[in-house]
């Protein structure tokens, strides 16, 4: 069984899959998107990790016997964005 994970702008999504590339289960928790001016897109970070978790208990909660054969997990997120950290590695602002 595989994990995959899709951090994207409008929500976080994840996938069990077998080893035959088959979806054996999935889950998709929806992110706000932060319009403080006509043009500007903006996500909090925080939120993309909150929702990450969120999927993934939601997972193993309805599919435990699945997600404890998890052997792999893939990634996928956001094209194009900018995280602003500070020396200590801080989120200094909203992603844009």
């Amino acid at each position: 069984m595989y994990l995959g994970l899709d951090v994207g702008t409008s929500s976080v999504k994840a996938l069990i899959v077998d080893a035959s590339g088959t979806a054996v289960a999935s889950q998709s928790v929806p992110l706000q998107v932060i319009r403080r001016k006509a043009g500007w897109s903006e996500q909090d970070p925080q939120s993309w990790w909150d929702a990450t978790n969120r999927a993934v208990r939601s997972l193993g909660a309805e599919y435990p016997e699945e997600m404890r054969k998890i052997t792999g997990i893939g990634l996928s997120g956001q094209v194009h964005g900018l995280t602003a950290l500070d020396a200590n590695d801080t989120v200094m602002r909203s992603a844009m």
